[in-house]
């Protein structure tokens, strides 16, 4: 049971008395403290967040890339059936050339059908030189490194070089089912230079390392039948143009039994990925810093899964008090950005169209920089236990929820969300529908001066649980950032509580009434920051009694068209907001630090706003603001009415909105 509309407009807010400071608060870190375990499989499964740390990323000196001429290379020239020699260390059997020795080998010309194979028991590194190469293998990897101590491909400046394999392969170990890639390395391998590399990976991956995958520059472009680049231990990439388009992931590492390997770091680079899976998925942690990443995943949000209310990827759904199994079949993951522990964005410029989440953790999330577009079939950024956002851009334009977590703790930041369902949703865990509820939830808000109806059994999060949805380990905190939520559903939903010190949070809600601008099961406190929220009037809450700051919920007897403005200004005049929904409205939430005690306010609508000027419209009601919340109608102060039980807030007024403890104030339509 859920909702649609469209945006909520801020015009113009004047806080001539209003510094937002920028502040931080810790979120619940009890998650981090557990230790992993293996499964049965020796996988590891683990609530500890797994970060990547300095010492994790090494350079060698040979990564970087060196002239050769000086380094006495032996020449590999290719000669369509075969190859030719000049210097040590290889050999040639007919169409397969094997190195033997640690050293630079220099490759050019085009072999029809061979391999370039490195089987060396030396200690050294072998280095690739492509100058120029074309290897097509119908059977196997064109570029296999079989036995090394390490190996470096070097892609020669202006240089192209293509390798391609077949749809089927002799497997040289048939136990491990290798080699099973166009580039496949047992060793670390490195990637380095300015030329460029294009890859035909017909029969699975593009490029693969059972250790480490380090990319240092090039130009490379990848087709392949699965996954396009894959490191076991560790991806790193530090520089280069990376083109994928893959059946499988764009870049992924794989190692789930040792928690210090199996990352992935960026550092820079340009990326453009199309996938049918995830763009970038580490089986640990993942790190990025820098880069240009651009990423198309499962055909793009135009092809995410399509849900409507509380569809959601539940264990199950409460029907007639009865638990019944959910019938919503298991789809591959196409994520953007996935990790099974840590991501940990610090930089860097994304465009993520993905149909599955456009960021994923099954542990815990940062955002401390970066500038980052979102469209997503499934939720823009979630965390199953934190999301942390510290500064950067976040713009996610297309979502069924936006930021999804158990705790989410914003810090700085430009946020703006628009979703199909909630805007922030907490308790989401597991990537599913907010909170767990069950019987006891689903009543109707109060109507006519009736008391709610007990609540019918609900689905999972639904507005109008039971007392015992609260969860107490589910926490909103915003304490800075410009955040503005363009929801369908809920906009600030939290199975839990809501705690706001600072920074501005602007809400375009729902426009119909099982769902409000602002639910949330536990408590909101505010003791700081401007917070507007407009949406509908049948499950409006404002924050709690127990904030310090002050906040107004205005009720409207009818709905109200869509671009009326509301404008609060005090008794002097001074503006406190002025705003005009996109959308219509019937009930707005405001709290500010310019809403004091016993102080008067006159709030009116319509009107006009040129230049920053508000030319005045219809003076719709003058009051005081009593207590920490003033609730309001066309009347004037009112007293808001309880949740019935089980059921939504409701203000039992004749035909809507005429009810009992009235305030006559002096008010003008």
């Amino acid at each position: 049971m859920k909702r649609k509309f469209r945006g909520c407009k801020l015009l113009s807010i004047s806080l001539s008395l209003f510094l937002l400071a920028s502040c931080s608060n810790s979120a619940i870190q009890s998650a981090n403290e557990t230790q992993p375990a293996a499964d049965s499989s020796g996988s590891i499964k683990s609530s500890k967040v797994i970060k990547v740390t300095n010492d994790m990323i090494t350079y060698d000196t040979d990564d970087n890339y060196t002239l050769w001429k000086n380094q006495n290379p032996t020449y590999v020239k290719l000669n369509g059936a075969t190859a030719t020699l000049t210097g040590p260390g290889a050999e040639v059997q007919e169409n397969k050339v094997t190195i033997a020795t640690a050293g630079t080998y220099v490759i050019s010309g085009k072999m029809n059908d061979g391999q370039i194979i490195v089987d060396s028991k030396d200690k050294g590194t072998v280095r690739l030189v492509l100058n120029g190469a074309e290897i097509n293998s119908s059977n196997s990897a064109p570029v296999y490194i079989k036995n090394a101590d390490k190996a470096v491909l070097s892609l020669e400046e202006g240089t192209d070089n293509t390798l391609n394999d077949g749809k089927n392969y002799t497997l040289d170990d048939t136990a491990n089912k290798e080699p099973d890639s166009a580039v496949f390395s047992k060793s670390n391998l490195t990637i380095n230079g300015t030329g460029k590399l294009t890859v035909n990976a017909n029969y699975n991956d593009g490029i693969s390392s059972k250790d480490d995958l380090k990319i240092i520059g090039g130009s490379i472009s990848i087709n392949s039948k699965d996954d396009a680049i894959v490191g076991k231990d560790m991806v790193l990439v530090k520089d280069g143009s990376i083109t994928v388009k893959a059946g499988g992931d764009g870049i992924k590492s794989t190692n789930d039994t040792d928690e210090k390997k199996g990352f992935i770091v960026i550092q820079g680079g340009t990326f453009n990925l199309t996938t049918q899976t995830d763009g970038i998925q580490a089986e640990t942690s993942m790190l990025i810093t820098n880069g240009n990443i651009n990423i198309l995943s499962g055909g793009g949000s135009a092809n995410g899964t399509k849900k409507s209310g509380d569809d959601r990827k539940a264990p199950g759904r409460w029907e007639n008090n009865t638990e019944t199994e959910s019938t919503e079949t298991e789809t591959p993951s196409a994520k953007g950005l996935k990790a099974e522990s840590y991501i940990d964005i610090a930089g860097g410029t994304f465009k993520l169209d993905t149909s599955d989440d456009a960021i994923h953790s099954s542990n815990s999330a940062t955002v401390s920089d970066g500038d980052i577009t979102i469209a997503s079939g499934d939720d823009g950024i979630h965390a199953d236990s934190n999301i942390d956002i510290k500064n950067g851009k976040i713009n996610i334009t297309k979502s069924y929820e936006g930021i999804e977590s158990m705790v989410l703790t914003i810090a700085d930041g430009e946020i703006n969300i628009t979703s199909d369902d909630d805007g922030i949703n907490i308790n989401g865990g597991n990537d599913g529908s907010a909170g767990t509820g069950g019987p006891g939830g689903g009543g109707q808000p109060e109507e006519a001066g009736v008391p709610g109806e007990p609540g019918q059994a609900g689905g999972p999060g639904q507005p109008g649980q039971g007392p015992d949805a609260v969860s107490a380990n589910s926490m909103l905190y915003i304490n800075g950032g410009n955040i503005s939520v363009n929801a369908s559903g809920d906009g600030l939903d939290s199975n839990g509580s809501v705690v706001m010190t600072n920074g501005k949070v602007f809400v375009s809600g729902p426009t119909s009434n099982n769902n409000g601008a602002i639910d949330y099961n536990g408590t909101f406190k505010i003791s700081g920051g401007l917070l507007i929220a407009a949406g509908s009037s049948g499950m409006a809450q404002a924050p709690s009694e127990e904030s310090t700051q002050y906040s107004i919920n205005m009720n409207f007897p009818n709905l109200q068209e869509a671009g009326t403005i509301v404008h609060l200004q005090d008794s002097k005049g001074n503006t406190v907001a002025t705003y005009a929904p996109e959308k219509e409205y019937q009930s707005v939430v405001i709290s500010s630090p310019l809403l004091k005690k016993d102080s008067s306010y006159s709030l009116y609508t319509g009107g006009s706003l040129t230049g920053g000027v508000y030319k005045a419209g219809t003076k719709l009601i003058d009051f005081k603001a009593t207590g920490s919340v003033t609730w309001l109608d066309e009347n004037g102060v009112t007293t808001q009415k309880s949740f019935g039980p089980g059921g939504g807030r409701g203000f039992g007024h004749d035909g809507g909105f005429k009810g009992p403890d009235k305030q006559q104030n002096s008010s003008s339509k």
